[in-house]
């Protein structure tokens, strides 16, 4: 660390603490730096350093330290006013409002104290000359605290009334306050009215729109804006996480997820910070914070997860159930000191109404990644083991209703149901139909255990009178026998039944219902020896003229499973009437022919046929069937390139069947569509899909695979929509999860891409070219070059920015090296240009400059030799063209600066840029513009504003040598230039205005 040995060095060491991140490393530097203040013996260092000392405890957790120095401020400032110079005299005026702030969150200091206070500020800037603005709103804030609303409102109006000066707290602050009040009046609507302005980016400040972002949350989800609220919390929780000082708004965050069903992130959240449990030196805050943490502790026990380990105050292990207890302890305890102080229950009153809130959104997905809680099993209840109670058997009759009824329509649950009934049924005799039911049933849910249980279930259906069914049931062990690979065999116990069925059909002994499942148990079996014996189409198999399709004995299979599957069709076709099983079959049987279409090669008649399938279910009642034919459309719909249909279906298949499908076909089935709409350009609706993915591969515990793709696309979408903070926060969040080995290194590379542009967007350069080099070091091991050469380039222009200006030639010299071997002279050409323009503001200067800036005049003039296509030269010219201006522009700046060390130095060339140094820099930039202008002219129409740009940038330069006729004449040709140009055209405007403002001098009385 440097020695501070005189004022500049400590101001320059006050600058760079003020750069640091808030806290008490911070903190305790600007305590070092007073010391070292002191030792200078220079009355103003120590005011700076007094104030600078002021101002970091302020922006940390140690607010209630920004007294001591205060209080020593304002006894200098009484005792020698002539020691503060201007600046320092203003900001310990300013500081008066941070002071009486502080005061009302220290709830051991007396209230009659702040009025003082209050009164001592009030009657100070009357002196000084201020308004009485910054006082009225000190006053509201008391009268606020303390919920004395009739002298609020007084100080309300008064304070919007009296005028803005010097002392009123900037405009973003000033509407956030007013914004608050809003919202403690009800009126959500009027502080997001009065938000709006910072919100939408109008006004700004250290700490806003963080707060404002913060402060939205709620009000937002209680007018059922949630898609803000969303928006505002991946955007405004990136702004809080690094300001220490911010406990408030970061409660804000943590009390929005406990509202909105995403309590895994809350617990990331206390987790991120776990000083805010303890630190002291803002009690309301700190108050804030306790409170929606008990908030956040009773929404996990609501949900069963009492005794989960959670994230609390350091020293011990915490059950949710155990903070919740400890955080709303201590909550109270503070808010009684402050009511003990204030003599009212106001903040104790808003404590309690904030920790008893009930969820505002029941979902709400946010797309960064979550852990589900898991939830603490219950134990067993003493003596059942883990078999469930057995139901009472009074209950019997209702339970064998209930399973016929789910059986009879076919409904989710069927087989569950008549589980029950045979639990309930323990030591009873059921009556032979309702037995045959039983079996029938566990025969169906034990799958190729159960064959011989069908074969009872017959007997039970004979025994009951029903003969048709008991067919059935022996055809659907036929069934089951096919599944387990033994179709043959199938196909010999199925045509047993088949005849028989058919014959009892035919003598009217049994309905439609029970012959139609026979017949579509055969066509099922044949079915099965379809998927055993013949290729999918598009696979090795290839007919006639090169038509894939099957040949011989694999046409035979198709044939014969389409006979079948025919049959089951002319059986039940307008005999369906309001039985849902004979519905079911004919829409089976509908998707069975659409499958052999797909076979023969038919794929467009498969997707129609599967869609009519589909169709059929949802008419029925039946949506959840329909999920899988949908799917299947739009797969099949996909690969005929008809992208229209595909979305259809998998509308469709997310309409019907979302309700019914696994957490990870849902994921599935918004990603597709996600990836279809965005494909499309419709990234805001993509987006929507995108994180419903997110979400439900988080319900599903696929965070890391199915999750981390679906974030990586809803980061790009985000990024389509330039919401770069939201999309950032997205993309980060991705980025532990995805890998080469799973999801691709391409994936890894993009969403890095997208990050580090994100990241360029929201001023965070370092952070972007640190992302960019990450992904330029992926990309160096592809094959082709192009996208290892643009994150270079992308990285050298972030490391620029960040001022890393050695870190960011190296980076511009690498991409200019690719650029080179990939024979593209454009770019290489840029990458040279920029690093002329590094130079320059390095060690390099004016000399290393011009070196680079003519080595990218001379590579641009060798590709232009080279260059045979017309449209490849033109674009060519036109870069020599921009690369001249650029030369001109850097010799300019390079004029400018020797006038200014000229000046600087008292020499005798100070009075302009045109002598000395400075005057040959502007004749060398004369030239080099001359020559941009020249290219651009052979361009015609197309180089017509670039041509004319150079022109007046020349004529500025003449005027600056004194060459008024010359600038003059170069302002007339542009106007000549523009004679008959749109003037609508905007920079057509702007080229007349300032060749209009060249030529005003050069005319006489001007």
């Amino acid at each position: 660390m440097d020695e501070i040995t005189d004022f500049d060095a400590l101001r320059r060491a006050m600058a760079e603490n003020s750069e640091r991140p808030e806290g008490p490393a911070r903190n305790a530097r600007a305590e070092q730096l007073l010391v070292e203040a002191e030792r200078l013996n220079v009355p103003l260092a120590v005011i700076e350093a007094l104030g600078h000392q002021l101002k970091v405890y302020n922006y940390s957790s140690e607010k209630d330290r920004m007294f001591v120095p205060f209080a020593r401020l304002l006894r200098m400032w009484d005792e020698r006013p002539a020691d503060f110079d201007e600046y320092e005299a203003h900001s310990l005026h300013w500081v008066f409002k941070w002071v009486s702030a502080g005061m009302l969150d220290q709830p051991h200091i007396p209230l009659a104290s702040v009025e003082k206070w209050l009164g001592e500020m009030e009657h100070r800037y009357r002196l000084a000359g201020h308004s009485e603005r910054a006082v009225r709103s000190a006053e509201f804030s008391v009268a606020a605290h303390v919920g004395d609303l009739p002298r609020a409102e007084r100080a309300y109006a008064a304070w919007l009334a009296a005028d803005r000066d010097r002392m009123a707290d900037c405009h973003a602050c000033e509407l956030h306050g007013q914004g608050a009040w809003q919202v403690e009046r009800g009126r959500d609507e009027e502080a997001l009215r009065l938000w709006g302005p910072v919100l939408q980016g109008e006004y700004s400040c250290a700490h806003e729109p963080h707060t404002v972002l913060a402060s939205s949350l709620v009000p937002l989800l209680r007018l059922g804006r949630v898609d803000e609220a969303r928006a505002h919390h991946l955007r405004g929780f990136r702004l809080v996480r690094p300001m220490e000082s911010m406990r408030g708004a970061y409660a804000d965050h943590v009390e929005f997820c406990a509202l909105t069903g995403n309590e895994a992130r809350g617990l990331e959240l206390l987790a991120e910070r776990p000083a805010y449990f303890t630190d002291t030196g803002h009690p309301r805050s700190r108050l804030d914070f306790l409170a929606v943490v008990a908030l956040l502790m009773d929404r996990l026990s609501a949900l069963g997860l009492g005794e989960q380990r959670v994230p609390g105050p350091a020293g011990r292990s915490w059950s949710a159930r155990e903070l919740g207890a400890h955080a709303r302890a201590e909550a109270l305890e503070l808010a009684a000191r402050f009511d003990g102080r204030n003599g009212t229950s106001h903040i104790g009153d808003r404590a309690r109404a904030r920790m008893a809130q009930e969820p505002l959104v029941e979902r709400l997905p946010l797309g960064v990644r979550r852990t589900r809680p898991a939830p603490v099993a219950a134990p067993a209840a003493a003596g059942t083991g883990d078999r469930p109670v057995p139901p009472d058997q009074a209950d019997l009759p209702a339970l064998i209703a209930e399973a016929r009824r789910l059986a009879e329509t076919l409904r989710p649950g069927a087989l569950e149901a008549w589980a029950a009934v045979a639990r309930a049924a323990e030591g009873t005799e059921l009556e032979p139909r309702a037995r045959a039911e039983v079996v029938d049933h566990e025969a169906m849910a034990r799958g190729p255990e159960g064959l011989a249980l069908f074969e009872r279930a017959a007997r039970l259906y004979a025994e009951a009178g029903d003969p048709g069914e008991a067919l059935a049931a022996r055809a659907r062990g036929a069934y089951v026998r096919a599944l387990t690979g033994d179709v043959d065999a199938a196909l010999s116990a199925v045509a047993g039944p088949y005849d028989e069925v058919l014959a009892l059909y035919a003598e009217d002994a049994t309905g439609v219902r029970q012959t139609a499942s026979v017949v579509m148990s055969r066509a099922r079996i044949l079915m099965r020896r379809v998927h055993e014996e013949v290729p999918e189409a598009g696979g090795p198999a290839v007919g006639a003229r090169g038509v894939r399709g099957p040949r011989g004995a694999a046409r035979e299979v198709l044939a014969e499973a389409g006979r079948a599957v025919r049959e089951v069709l002319a059986l039940v076709e307008g005999r369906t009437g309001d039985d849902v099983r004979t519905a079911a079959r004919s829409a089976e049987a509908r998707a069975m022919l659409a499958e052999l279409a797909g076979h023969s090669g038919q794929e467009p008649e498969a997707v129609r046929l599967l869609r009519r399938a589909a169709a059929e279910y949802v008419a029925a009642g039946l949506p959840w069937y329909a999920l899988e034919h949908e799917v299947g459309a739009a797969t099949l719909a996909h690969r005929l390139g008809d992208l229209a249909g595909a979305e259809q279906a998998l509308r469709s298949a997310l309409e019907h069947g979302g309700p019914y499908v696994e957490p990870a076909g849902r994921a599935q089935l918004n990603l597709q569509l996600a990836e279809l709409i965005g494909g499309r350009g419709e990234a805001g609706e993509a987006a929507e899909h995108a994180l419903e993915a997110a979400h439900w591969a988080d319900e599903a515990g696929e965070s890391a695979t199915l999750g981390a793709w679906a974030r990586h696309q809803l980061g790009g979408l985000l990024l389509r929509q330039e919401r770069y903070a939201e999309a950032a926060e997205v993309l980060e969040s991705a980025l532990p999860d995805l890998s080469e080995e799973t999801h691709g290194d391409g994936a890894v590379v993009q969403t890095l891409w997208w990050l580090g542009d994100c990241l360029g967007e929201l001023g965070e350069h370092r952070e972007a070219a640190e992302r960019r080099l990450r992904a330029a070091d992926i990309a160096r091991h592809w094959p082709e070059q192009q996208d290892h050469a643009t994150l270079a380039h992308l990285a050298a222009e972030s490391l620029s920015n960040a001022g890393l200006l050695e870190e960011a030639d190296r980076a511009y010299a690498r991409a200019g090296e690719l650029w080179r071997t990939l024979g593209n002279p454009l770019f290489l050409v840029r990458s040279i240009r920029a690093r002329a323009w590094l130079a320059l503001r390095g060690e390099d200067g004016e000399r290393g400059a011009r070196e680079l800036m003519a080595d990218a005049v001379h590579a641009c003039e060798e590709a232009l030799h080279g260059a045979a296509d017309p449209a490849a030269r033109d674009r060519l010219v036109a870069e020599l063209g921009n690369t001249h201006s650029q030369f001109g522009d850097l010799l300019t700046r390079v004029a400018a600066e020797a006038a200014e060390a000229a000046e600087g130095a008292g020499g005798a060339e100070g009075s302009g840029t045109a002598g000395g140094a400075g005057g040959e820099a502007i004749e060398a930039a004369l030239t080099q513009l001359d020559r941009a202008a020249e290219l651009f002219g052979t361009l015609g129409a197309e180089g017509l504003h670039s041509r004319t740009g150079a022109e007046l940038a020349a004529a500025g330069l003449e005027a600056d040598l004194g060459r008024a006729a010359a600038a003059a004449a170069r302002a007339r040709g542009v106007l000549a230039a523009y004679e008959g140009a749109d003037a609508a055209d905007g920079t057509v405007r702007a080229r007349r205005a300032e060749a209009e403002r060249l030529l005003r001098p050069a005319r006489p009385g001007a």
